[in-house]
């Protein structure tokens, strides 16, 4: 009798089966930009990867790769600046791109929420709010690429959480695919839900390393009805916290978004960024200050006190809508800017409001010490305590030979800001770029709680593997 062959399909073959074979990618070439990060810092490699369409097609998808003991890499619009969303070298990875998951499900005016799958953009879904006159107040510089799956797996912070919140504060419910191909539907819009552990909160900001989330639903607000931006010339770090509190003071909730630049940082964008101009005279800070819903009057009344005190050095009050993007542009363009520039050594730090001038001064003195000629690109929402502390060479050549002290810096960085009570990642998470360091500065306790957690949800460990823990 003639043997009988059975035919076992590769994964690959399994996940066209899911998606259609024109959704996964096995082409080196074509899969080239999804295990490539951002900056260029982190370069891996895939078996394939796979784009499916719906919250069912994730779910056999990750059942596939559990069974044949694939690990998954969930990546939204690969905008992550420490590695969160490219895979390792091995080449065993599967690449789950969400960018099919881009539809608005639904609009709730009266209830103030938006329900949108996890592959939409953030600007995708801010101009969905708009067309009910409602404002989703996430707002970052990659709005354009980045998708909310991206932004609550990283817990996204940005310009208005001064204001509004990170988007932890902005997220009521959550639709996961977990590890084991399960589905939890946690899309509820509800503000008050007293019913047991939030589950939601497990995964935002845990970087995709306990499921992967499908679709959220986040909160509206009324659209401001009118705006205020400000660029402002500043002494010092301690005189922009200074007038940060009687800001506060005065407007309360006013105040939207209030961003710290140093004269390094601009000066960056308007060498290296077409079409900028310097707004105000030169000073060696300057803070980008938004208002909603005051007057400008008083606005104007405000900082012309402010100026006659000697508490701001120059003022520049955006005439119009065009103006106000102008200034915005000058700080949503520093990142471009530096790149351009070449590589850098990047941290994304939190300390107390009170201890932002304390940190720039000790971290600034201690790096010129250490490493002499160092330019330091320091910007940032100071208004919640985050600043972007970057750092170079300002000659190419040395530049390249400067990053091999990354292991240095870091420590001088990070243990400065341990020392004031601060969070080596704000907003950025963790990835693999931090991943050792989280070690140092978490307590023994805490990574304990933290890996229990990833061994109750993930036990194989194929969600993300390498990234957080």
């Amino acid at each position: 009798m003639p043997t009988t062959m059975t035919f076992t399909p590769s994964l690959s073959e399994q996940l066209q089966g899911i998606v259609g074979a024109v959704h996964v990618l096995t082409d080196p070439a074509e899969i080239q930009p999804f295990v490539t990060d951002w900056r260029g810092r982190f370069v891996g490699s895939a078996q394939c990867v796979v784009r499916p369409a719906n919250t069912t097609e994730v779910a056999a998808v990750v059942t596939a790769c559990l069974e044949a003991g694939a690990p998954i890499v969930p990546q939204g619009g690969n905008t992550s600046l420490c590695g969160a969303a490219t895979p390792d070298a091995t080449g065993q990875a599967v690449v789950v791109s969400l960018s099919r998951l881009n539809r608005i499900a639904a609009v709730d005016a009266k209830n103030n929420t938006i329900s949108v799958g996890a592959g939409c953009t953030l600007a995708a879904v801010q101009a969905a709010a708009r067309e009910v006159d409602r404002l989703f107040p996430l707002a970052l510089a990659s709005e354009g690429t980045c998708q909310i799956g991206g932004n609550l797996s990283t817990n996204a912070g940005g310009v208005q959480v001064l204001r509004y919140g990170n988007t932890r504060e902005l997220t009521l419910g959550l639709e996961v695919v977990l590890p084991s191909g399960e589905i939890w539907d946690g899309l509820r819009g509800l503000r008050k839900d007293n019913t047991g552990y939030d589950l939601k909160q497990l995964f935002i900001g845990a970087e995709g390393t306990l499921g992967i989330i499908t679709g959220a639903v986040l909160k509206l607000f009324p659209l401001p009805k009118s705006q205020t931006t400000c660029w402002l010339n500043v002494a010092s770090p301690v005189a922009a916290v200074d007038l940060l509190n009687q800001a506060k003071i005065a407007f309360d909730g006013q105040l939207t978004a209030f961003e710290l630049v140093s004269e390094t940082a601009l000066g960056l964008v308007l060498k290296n960024i077409p079409d900028t101009l310097r707004p105000a005279s030169v000073s060696p800070w300057y803070v980008l200050a938004e208002l909603s819903d005051t007057s400008s009057y008083a606005v104007e009344y405000w900082l012309h006190a402010r100026l006659e005190a000697g508490e701001v050095l120059d003022a520049v009050i955006a005439q119009s809508e065009t103006q106000a993007a102008k200034l915005w542009s000058l700080r949503e363009n520093i990142s471009e800017a530096q790149k351009i520039e070449g590589i850098s050594i990047k941290h994304d730090i939190a300390v107390p409001v009170s201890a932002i001038p304390a940190f720039l001064e000790q971290a600034d003195a201690t790096l010129a010490a250490a490493f002499p000629g160092i330019r330091v690109v320091a910007f940032g929402h100071v208004g919640d305590g985050n600043l972007h502390y970057n750092l170079s060479k300002p000659d190419a050549q040395e530049n390249t030979h400067f990053i091999d002290s990354q292991p240095a810096v870091n420590r001088i960085v990070h243990d400065t800001v341990d020392a004031l009570n601060g969070s080596i990642s704000a907003e950025h998470g963790i990835g693999q770029l931090k991943r050792e360091e989280l070690l140092r500065y978490k307590s023994p306790v805490e990574m304990a709680l933290m890996r229990s957690i990833k061994q109750a949800l993930d036990p194989r460990g194929l969600m993300n593997p390498g990234k957080v823990l």
